[in-house]
This record gives C-alpha cells, structure tokens and sequence, in this order.
C-alpha cells in the first residue's frame, strides 16, 4: 500500500502526511500482521489450545523475524491475499517445524489482515489527534487575540454584518474540537480485533473460540465485538467518517482563507505563498488550495469506500480488494490535511487595517443594526424600507450610511455606527472557543 496521497514524489511533498505516512507502508503492513500472529499464538498457548512452549516460541519468533513483502507480492497476485504467503515464510523463518506449526491456529486471512489493519488506525488516530490538538492550539490563541478585533462577517460572498476575526476562528475551530472530543467514543465503537475463521463462524477456533477472541482484543489493546464482522464494514466506515469529517472542516477553513488572502480583500496573510511562473506580484494561497482540493479527493474517496462495505455472502473479494485501495488515501488524505492546516495556522495573520477599511467605507454592515434601530420609531416594514432607501441614497452619493441616516432621523445614537458595538456575541463565542480548547 502506498504511504503518500499520490505515488508521484513532487505532489508527495506537497501533500505531505507527516508520521502517519510510514503507517501505510507495505513494511508496516507486514510487521502489524506479524505482531497479530504472535499475539494470536500466545493467547492460545495460555489457554492450553496450543503447546505453551510453542506459543512462546511463536511469540518471540513474531517481534524478531524480517519478512520482505517484496518476496510476498508474486503470491498476493495468485492468492488475492497476503497471508498465506505470508505464514509460510514466517514458519520458515523460525527455523523450527515443530512450534512452527502451530503458528496461526484457528485464524483466517481476514483475521489477521482486519487486526492488523486496526492496529496501524489506531496508531494513525493517535498520530492525527495530535496534529489535531496543534491546530486547535495555534487557533485558539488567535482567536484569544483577536476576540473584539472586527471585520466584515460574508454571507454568500457579499459583506453582511460585522463580526470578529476571533469568531470566525471559532467557527471553524468548533467542529474540529467536536471532531476531538468525538474520537474516543469512535475509537471505542471501531477499533476492533477479528477473530472468527474461515467463514466466521470460528469451528476451527475450537470450544475456546469467544474465550480467545476476548483475549486476544485484551492483549492487543483492541475492543471485542463479541461476533464476526468479517461483512460488517461499520467499524471502517465509523472510522472514515470521522476522518472524512475533520477533512471537510479543514477544507471550510482553506476555502474562506483562500478568499481572505485575495488581491481585493487582503483581509489575512500567508506566512508562505506560492510564486507564479510568469506574474512577479502574486502570492498563491498554496496551502489553502491544498485544504480544498483533498477534500475534493476525499468526496470520491468515501463513495468508493461506501460501495465496498457491501459485501456478498460471507466474503467479498472484490470489495474486500476496493477497501484496500480505498481506506489507505483516506487515512493520508486526512493527514495531509491536518498537517496542511498546521502549516497554515502557523503563518496565518490578520490584516487587522484592511479589515477595518472593509468596514468603514461606506459603512454598510451597519444596515441591519440601523433597520431595528428605526423599528423603535415605526413599524418594522416601515424601518426595512427606509433603510433600504437611506443604503440607496449612501451609495449613490458615496456618503457613508451613518451621515445620510443621521441627517434624516438625527436622534440615532453614534454607537450603533461603531463596529465594536454591533458585533453581538461574537466576541463571547470567540472567548468560549478558546477556554473550550484550554480545558481539552
């Protein structure tokens, strides 16, 4: 399996993956099944299912043996699996026939390559938490910084009210911090061992079969499901969806910064930018547009991957095959992605001057606040119309809203004009989104 989004080392730098990409690796692969095999081995020796002293000699031989998976890629091509291969050379590694045998007792190809599959999730979880958690850290304290720092809220790209650069960090560092606070309950409903046999109903396993399962979930750190789910693709699709998730979110964040960093708003700053081969002026929002595009990726990634969690009869080659393809990009998009963000975090500032020229101008954030302001005089329809004339009149004669407003009903107050005054409660959800991360 391949340990980049793409195999190409240019667009491999580009989207980078950080230490989740080495989790992805075909090496990793080979060592997580072999970890399951001993694990496996040693449960069952304790049990008295298989000579102990086998057991231990299995165990031991699991951590110690080298197996290229280069020599297991002829037979994956015949077999459509690894494993048999894979068993084989490690019984001949060990160099012993007689504990060697005794190596993957009970267990089928699904088994050991579902185990271990969430052995390596588990471990590409924990590595994305942690980028996760960084992101949220470099948003917070920006966003603590900028809590009643003002700039024009967009809806539909056009000005609306004014906000706060800090609640526009909360609003797309709260669902990342829900995404956080999710995760262990995902980890608990997916990362599951597998152990049922052949067509999962564990006759080979012996009298022993659930007795064994338990254990070796316990061993593995892993959680038992207490029955087959060699067809049940929920624990996969729980897992992808989580990541499908905070990619999505990222991609929100990308997409307005994208708009922000641009020529006629300059609202935010990159602390690197993309050069252009022939225009000297540009900065390209690169890392941003990188946000963007692996959620675009991730959109076809989830539906291929939604297709093979059908599985016919008790296994499905071809849409065990497509999950192979399939989860592994999911995993590193979402990696790409958290570590994109980082990057992005770390460079990005407010261009707090601009911000405040967007909102000055003509001042016509203020129209909402000036329409319930005139709802106290007369009826509310009555209010939107002549707001409706006075933005009219402002943008015909470049006067700014508050002069043709208070020339026309000179009893409005002057701070229903000032921007600090008319953020709401945008201060106070930039203010709850970070002492939420400090308590994370």
């Amino acid at each position: 399996m391949a340990a980049s989004v793409f195999a190409s080392p240019l667009l491999g730098k580009l989207f980078g993956t950080g230490d989740v990409g080495r989790l992805w690796s075909d090496s990793a692969e080979v060592r997580a099944m072999l970890l399951v095999e001993g694990a496996l081995a040693k449960v069952q020796g304790a049990q008295g299912v298989i000579p102990e002293i086998s057991a231990a000699f299995v165990h031991r031989s699991s951590l110690e043996v080298q197996i290229d998976p280069a020599g297991l890629a002829d037979s994956t091509a015949t077999n459509g699996v690894c494993v048999p291969r894979l068993v084989a050379a490690f019984r001949t590694a060990m160099e012993a026939p007689e504990h060697a045998q005794y190596a993957h007792w009970g267990a089928t190809s699904q088994d050991i390559i579902d185990t271990a599959l969430m052995l390596r999730l588990r471990q590409t979880l924990a590595a994305q938490e942690e980028v996760l958690r960084a992101v949220l850290r470099l948003m917070s304290q920006q966003t603590l910084d900028h809590a009643d720092t003002p700039m024009a809220a967009r809806t539909y790209g056009q000005h609306a009210t004014v906000t706060s650069w800090g609640a526009v960090l909360a609003q797309w560092g709260d669902p990342l911090a829900d995404a956080l606070e999710a995760l262990p309950a995902v980890k608990a409903a997916s990362l599951w061992v597998s152990l049922s046999g052949a067509a999962g109903t564990s006759a080979a396993l012996g009298p022993e079969a659930v007795a064994t399962r338990a254990a070796l979930a316990d061993a593995l750190g892993l959680g038992d499901p207490g029955r087959s789910w060699h067809t049940d693709r929920g624990p996969i699709l729980r897992i992808a969806e989580w990541m499908s998730g905070v990619t999505a979110t990222l991609a929100a964040f990308g997409h307005s910064v994208i708009g922000l960093t641009g020529s006629d708003t300059g609202e935010v700053s990159l602390g690197g930018s993309g050069a252009s081969s022939t225009m000297p002026q540009k900065q390209n929002p690169v890392a941003p547009s990188v946000l963007v595009a692996l959620n675009h990726q991730m959109t076809g990634l989830r539906a291929s991957l939604q297709a093979s969690s059908a599985h016919q009869y008790q296994r499905d080659g071809a849409a065990w095959f497509t999950e192979w393809m399939v989860l592994p990009q999911i995993a590193l998009s979402t990696a790409a992605s958290l570590e994109t963000a980082r990057a992005v975090m770390e460079g990005l500032s407010p261009q707090t001057d601009q911000m405040r020229t967007h909102i000055d101008g003509l001042g016509l954030l203020h129209a909402e606040a000036l329409s319930f302001a005139l709802a106290a005089q007369m009826p509310r329809p009555e209010a939107q119309a002549a707001t409706k004339a006075l933005v009219a009149q402002a943008v015909e004669t470049g006067v700014s809203l508050q002069a043709v407003a208070q020339a026309a009903h000179p009893d409005l107050a002057d701070d229903l004009f000032d921007p600090v005054r008319q953020m709401g409660l945008a201060p106070d959800a930039a203010r709850a989104f970070a002492k939420r991360i400090s308590d994370l």
